[in-house]
């Protein structure tokens, strides 16, 4: 079989990304920086025609992701041409995530490219010396072997000596190309503040549920394995943690409290409840049940047909970025856009800062496909649930704005 005269980029993007971290920011973690994946893609694919003097092949992605599930960025990546993603597991160990399984397909990759004659020269953009016996075998079947390396944050080397004595050609993606592509995010704080300690909010936690509550909150510890503890406020102001042995109750099982036939379990009068909201934490006295107007509202679900459904997929694969706020407001948008009966938008304003439970349950489950509401350090993410609905009653407040905006405004 003779050589074919091309050449083909392997990317370890947990290297890539976390050097660019490491030099934009000041440290490794990839949420500190904002990637443009195709001007990344194009960079990638422009430099090493360049660099090779071949034409390209194909770009490989090698990451990892929770139980090997597409995130965002890889759902977008696998649909640009040219390009191929390759996923290893992402495992968390004494705190902090690792890759598991990436190096090996990357070497696997390598050593059947070689072995098959498919290019004439291979570009890794890694910096782990494991991949040096699939560099290694790739030279000995005549492949041309390109290393990549990011610009380090101290000037210094962030790739294995062996893989750089061994590479035939060794380039340095520096400061000014990672930009092209890579930003560091501003350092805006939270999203939300952190409520302050409120002993009404335990005691609020802490009190009976009615059976049928019971049986639901029951269900949801089993599933999750743990209950979340409430928090409350000592004598010298410090938090302390008030044990929840049935599991703390969701919004839905206090509002379950006050619903008809049900015996309230006594709370303090002054007693208030704390939504998230796009203006911050709105305090709502009392545990209201939910108006009877949510009931009628339609799902997003039963507002799309196929077709719209479809077209939605795509989009979430080709545009939708997976920020938090973003996709509050792409839902908040599909909903309005496709609601025939008006009024429904209007009572929906009515109701801010609450979702009614059930679009709010579908808006938690659409967020889930972009790896949000994920457990980090073992705690629910409470601040991308503040942001998706932040999103959605951000989306909901500029068209109710407009539609009663003065003619010629």
């Amino acid at each position: 079989m003779s050589r074919v005269d091309r050449c083909i980029v392997l990317v370890d993007a947990g290297y890539l990304l976390g050097a660019a971290a490491s030099l934009l920011a000041g440290e490794p973690s990839r949420s500190r920086i904002t990637v443009d994946h195709t001007a990344l893609i194009q960079g990638l694919r422009e430099r090493a025609e360049s660099d090779t003097q071949q034409p390209l092949l194909r770009i490989y992605w090698f990451d990892g992701a929770p139980d090997r599930v597409p995130q965002p960025e890889h759902r977008r990546l696998r649909v640009m041409p040219r390009v191929t993603v390759r996923l290893g597991a992402l495992t968390r160990s004494d705190g902090r995530w690792a890759q598991k399984g990436v190096d090996a397909a990357m070497h696997a990759e390598l050593t059947e490219l070689a072995r098959n004659r498919a290019c004439s020269d291979v570009v890794l953009v890694t910096g782990d010396g494991d991949l040096l016996p699939g560099m290694m075998a790739a030279k000995e079947h005549g492949v041309a072997v390109h290393l990549w390396a990011v610009q380090a944050a101290d000037g210094d080397y962030n790739q294995s000596e062996d893989l750089v004595a061994e590479a035939d050609e060794r380039r340095v993606l520096d400061r000014t190309w990672i930009t092209q592509a890579v930003r560091a995010k501003e350092l805006t704080g939270v999203c939300a503040p952190p409520p302050a300690p409120r002993p009404e909010i335990a005691a609020i936690l802490s009190a009976p549920l009615p059976d049928s509550a019971l049986g639901a909150t029951a269900e949801r510890s089993a599933e999750e394995g743990r209950h979340a503890p409430a928090v409350a406020a000592s004598e010298n102001g410090a938090q302390e943690r008030v044990p929840a042995p049935k599991g703390v109750p969701t919004p839905k099982d206090l509002a379950a409290l006050r619903a008809p036939g049900v015996q309230p379990a006594p709370h303090p009068a002054s007693a208030t409840l704390r939504w998230s909201s796009d203006k911050g934490w709105v305090d709502r006295p009392g545990v209201a049940a939910e108006p009877p107007d949510a009931a009628s509202m339609p799902t997003l679900a039963q507002l799309t047909t196929a077709e719209q459904r479809w077209a939605d997929r795509e989009e979430d694969i080709t545009t939708v970025g997976g920020d938090p706020y973003e996709v509050g407001q792409v839902f908040a948008r599909r909903w309005m856009e496709r609601l025939g009966d008006q009024s429904h938008l209007q009572k929906l304003s009515g109701m801010y800062p609450r979702i009614p439970h059930r679009i709010d349950g579908e808006l938690l489950r659409y967020a889930a496909r972009f790896g949000l509401l994920a457990h980090k350090d073992d705690q629910i993410d409470e601040h991308d649930r503040y942001a998706i609905r932040a999103g959605f009653w951000r989306e909901i407040d500029v068209r109710t704005a407009a539609e009663h905006a003065p003619a010629g405004e």
